[in-house]
Formats: C-alpha cells, sequence, structure tokens
C-alpha cells in the first residue's frame, strides 16, 4: 500500500532555511514523479515543485523559483524539498504527492497524499 509520509517542518526566522522530507513507501519511486504542494489558511492548495525520478527533471513555481531544491534519495526511497530564504508567505502546511508519469504543479493530477508538516516564519 502506498504511504507518504512528511517531516522536517517547523518554525524559523526570515530568512532561515528548512529541509522537508517525504518518505514513500509501498511502491518503487523509480516509475513516479513526486511533487510539493503547500496550502495557507484560506488559500487555494498550491503546486510548489517537482521531479521526476527517472530523469531527474525538476520544476518550480515562480514563487519560489532560486530559493527552493527539490531532490530525490533513491536508496532511501525519499523526496527532499530543500527551502532557503523563507518568508513570512511561504508559511503553510506542505504536503508531498505522488503521481505515475509526468510531472505536474496541478493538483487534479495527484492522487496519493501525505498528512502534511507545518512550515512557520516568523521573528
Amino acid at each position: 500500500q502506498l504511504q507518504l509520509v512528511e517531516s522536517g517542518g517547523g518554525l524559523v526566522q526570515p530568512g532561515g532555511s528548512l529541509r522537508l522530507s517525504c518518505a514513500v513507501s509501498g511502491f518503487s519511486l523509480d516509475y513516479l514523479s513526486v511533487a510539493w504542494f503547500r496550502q495557507a489558511p484560506g488559500k487555494e492548495r498550491e503546486g510548489v515543485s517537482c521531479i521526476k525520478i527517472s530523469d531527474g527533471s525538476t520544476y518550480y513555481a515562480d514563487s519560489v523559483k532560486g530559493r527552493f531544491t527539490i531532490s530525490r534519495d533513491n536508496a532511501k526511497n525519499t523526496v527532499y524539498l530543500q527551502m532557503n530564504s523563507l518568508k513570512p508567505e511561504d508559511i503553510a502546511v506542505y504536503r508531498c504527492a505522488v503521481r505515475v508519469g509526468l510531472c505536474a504543479l496541478r493538483r487534479s493530477e495527484f492522487g496519493s497524499w501525505g498528512q502534511g508538516t507545518q512550515v512557520s516564519v516568523s521573528s
């Protein structure tokens, strides 16, 4: 059974960094694209980044380009989101999601989701 577990969220000051992890079990990463989404209170869920595991191609929302980096460790069946230069507007619950095939940043393209991890940015 496919299961996604996020970790690594927390509270940081503006300009700080966090690394989120998405551990995937029950299915090999090799056939998947894994994406990170976030949802702030009162806002729609937003696609942040995606990685296609087979060739390592990556995609980012304009709002995080140059600050966030997505990567994977196939041996650990884990995808990471390194978040640098965090801003208050990055505050949200971050969830990972998987789909077979190509990357996407639209929530409708994904059917399997983790429970999420909270990221807070405050001085």
